[in-house]
């Protein structure tokens, strides 16, 4: 595995929009939900438009959603400065904002650019959710895995479940509970999609019409969010970091890195992931490997050097992956964490203190870039009444596809 660049990647900070809006009811384009994530994060930031070098978009299915493609374009109309700007446009399913990320820093690490604009973004309310449902699909292997399905991702994750229960054994209590910490979560979180819905356990386990089944095992309570929304994230190599602290008046040491990264590609099919796993302890390994790598890569030996976890809960049987995946348990007792409260906001290593996909939501190709704001937040102490105390090193997990794209980030000073 080679090694982190020797020339670091520094995190500025950036912005979210309200992922409760829905932009097609307010009768808004496209380019205006990139507009203000990128103008809210300049205000932020107090960075200048003339200041950016070159822009990267995050994006899964605009050219369905919207009926849009060429988005690397959108971000030149923000701000006239911008005319002549290079950019692109990064797909990767789910895992499409973390992808532009990876794109951008490995950029800065090869010393093409000081200062990069990030953009993850999805908008998705403009469509029924049966069609929806079915653009969703094509993170799969759409022929074999989503055509003439209805709602093919629920089943999919419904069947990473059923593969636990078949290795383990697996409790519906435990995924309730994931749902109920998600929900809770994004109650203390201002842009979360949920922070108003009621949810708790008791409803999470409930099997009448108003948690009615999607998808096998999965239930609505199971599920992340159909999301509007985009996140604009700021990465500067480490001259301009310096430059950056000395106007803001703050210390060098203060401003987050991506201290390590993983990204791993698995076989498209689930019944090939699954086939492939059959004789591993994890379900997932090259979920697994990518954790380990971004470890690596940041210098920490294991979980117990990170603080909190941004993970990718689009359903709860993906978080209930990531737990064992991560190493807080051994593989297939994921459920000792959920029992003992390990994972609660003020647990010792507290997941999704967002709210995660489930509570803040999930619009698709920004979601890896959300979760590296978040991970900013709690490093920099900003993240308001869901901060968690003492959190130096944050870790994202980002999934494309039914465990195919997954992309880490460790987010510390």
């Amino acid at each position: 595995m080679a090694n982190q660049s020797s020339e670091e990647v520094y995190v500025l900070g950036g912005y979210q929009t309200d992922f409760a809006r829905n932009w097609s009811k307010e009768n808004k384009h496209f380019s205006a939900l990139m507009r203000e994530a990128v103008k809210g994060g300049m205000e932020e930031t107090g960075i200048d438009p003339e200041e950016i070098e070159s822009a990267h978009v995050g994006n899964f299915a605009a050219e369905l959603y919207c009926m849009q493609g060429h988005l690397g374009a959108f971000f030149t109309e923000v701000d006239p400065a911008f005319s002549g700007l290079p950019t692109g446009r990064h797909e990767a399913a789910c895992a499409s904002g973390s992808i532009a990320l990876l794109a951008a820093s490995a950029e800065i690490e090869a010393g093409r650019y000081d200062l990069q604009c990030v953009v993850g973004i999805e908008q998705m309310k403009t469509v029924p959710a049966s069609e929806g449902g079915a653009f969703l699909g094509t993170a799969a292997w759409y022929a074999d895995e989503a055509d003439g399905i209805e709602f093919p991702f629920p089943k999919l994750f419904g069947k990473l479940g059923d593969e636990y229960d078949r290795r383990y054994g697996l409790k519906d209590e435990h995924l309730a509970e994931i749902s109920r910490i998600n929900y809770d979560n994004a109650k203390k979180n201002p842009n979360a999609q949920t922070r108003t819905w009621y949810m708790n356990y008791e409803h999470a386990m409930s099997r009448g019409d108003d948690n009615a089944e999607v998808g096998g095992r999965i239930r609505l309570a199971d599920c992340s969010q159909v999301t509007d929304g985009a996140v604009s994230l700021f990465l500067a190599s480490r001259s301009k970091a310096e430059e950056y602290a000395q106007r803001k008046g703050i210390d060098l040491a203060d401003i987050p890195k991506l201290k390590g990264w993983g990204h791993n590609t698995a076989r498209l099919r689930f019944a090939d992931k699954i086939d492939e796993s059959r004789d591993e302890q994890y379900v997932l390994p090259h979920v697994r490997s990518t954790i380990t790598k971004a470890m690596e890569r940041a210098g920490i030996a294991d979980v117990s050097g990170i603080d909190a976890i941004e993970t990718h809960d689009c359903f709860t049987t993906s978080e209930y992956m990531a737990i064992d995946h991560f190493g807080i348990t051994d593989p297939g007792e994921s459920w000792k964490a959920v029992e003992e409260g390990w994972i609660d906001i003020d647990g010792h290593i507290p997941i999704n203190p967002s709210g995660g996909l489930i509570g803040a939501g999930h619009p698709v190709g920004a979601t890896g870039c959300r979760q590296v704001l978040d991970a900013h937040k709690q490093v920099t102490g900003t993240a308001g009444d869901y901060q968690v105390e003492g959190a130096n090193n944050v870790q994202t997990l980002n999934i494309g596809g039914s465990g195919t794209t997954s992309v880490s980030f460790v987010v510390g000073k």
